[in-house]
């Protein structure tokens, strides 16, 4: 139980930290999983990883509660076109990974099995885009519907394990000419319905069996990555409004050759 309890809130924190800075929760989580000998049925490997999303959705939400509640309440409101124009963009930046998720949710789940190669291949991914944002010359527009698709294509593809998501949407906002803050904002923000849609399929599908599944593991990880994933968003927030981006990209190149040379020599 001791061993299970430090794995859990290991992976918590690694996916508190990951889910904002960009250098890939998911991949992080495999490779994580690898160091701690992760043995557990693919059910509950799972069921803990869709666990810990929960949690950095949560701390999203919790991070971003004033601008959250004044979109709801410009919503309803007669002089809210700004709020429900925003709204708008979120429902589009979706409708690219929900397609993926529908269609290919098979072949995306069976990438999620300690494909180490592949992690560090789309590490370097993640590592190249972030050094290109970063040389971007800072712009103060905001997010259109056209950028908000584009941002949800990058989203999409971000599901590989390896490439960060919120370092893709990132630094394709960035690249688009979008305002660093704003692309930051809009990226973490279009994830929470996402995560909470999936879930709410997973659930209604029967997909994730609780039976075998350790509850007090569980909880662990998720306050150690919702308490990580408050810090770490704050951090990403100043980092990009920093122009911090390409330091991340050298680690994810570090990494992501570490990773490559595991699964070679191991």
């Amino acid at each position: 139980m001791v061993s299970e309890l430090f794995e859990a809130i290991v992976l918590g924190v690694i996916q508190g930290l990951t889910e904002f800075l960009p250098v890939s929760s998911s991949g992080h989580l495999e490779l994580g999983k690898v160091i701690l000998g992760d043995d557990s049925l693919s059910e509950q490997s799972m069921l803990m990883t869709v666990s810990l999303h929960a949690a950095t959705a949560l701390s999203t939400m919790v991070f971003f509660r004033k601008e959250i509640s004044a979109i709801f309440l410009g919503v309803f409101n007669k002089e809210g076109v700004e709020q429900r124009n925003y709204v708008l963009k979120i429902i589009l930046s979706m409708i690219p990974a929900v397609c993926i998720g529908l269609f290919f949710e098979e072949f995306i789940e069976s990438l999620f099995s300690r494909n180490i190669l592949l992690v560090g291949l789309m590490l370097f991914v993640t590592g190249a885009i972030l050094f290109i944002a970063d040389k971007t010359k800072r712009t103060e527009r905001k997010v259109g519907f056209k950028d908000a698709l584009l941002i949800g294509i990058a989203q999409a593809i971000a599901i590989l394990p390896g490439i960060s998501r919120s370092g893709a949407t990132i630094s394709t906002s960035v690249i688009l000419g979008i305002d660093r803050e704003a692309s930051a904002r809009f990226s973490f923000l279009m994830v929470i319905p996402l995560i909470f849609g999936k879930m709410a399929k997973d659930v209604l599908d029967g997909s994730y069996s609780t039976a075998d599944a350790s509850g007090i593991p569980l909880i662990c990880g998720f306050i150690a990555a919702f308490i990580t994933g408050i810090l770490a968003c704050k951090l990403m927030i100043d980092i990009v409004k920093r122009s911090k981006l390409a330091y991340f990209s050298y680690y994810c190149f570090v990494v992501g050759g570490i990773a490559i040379a595991y699964h070679l020599f191991s």
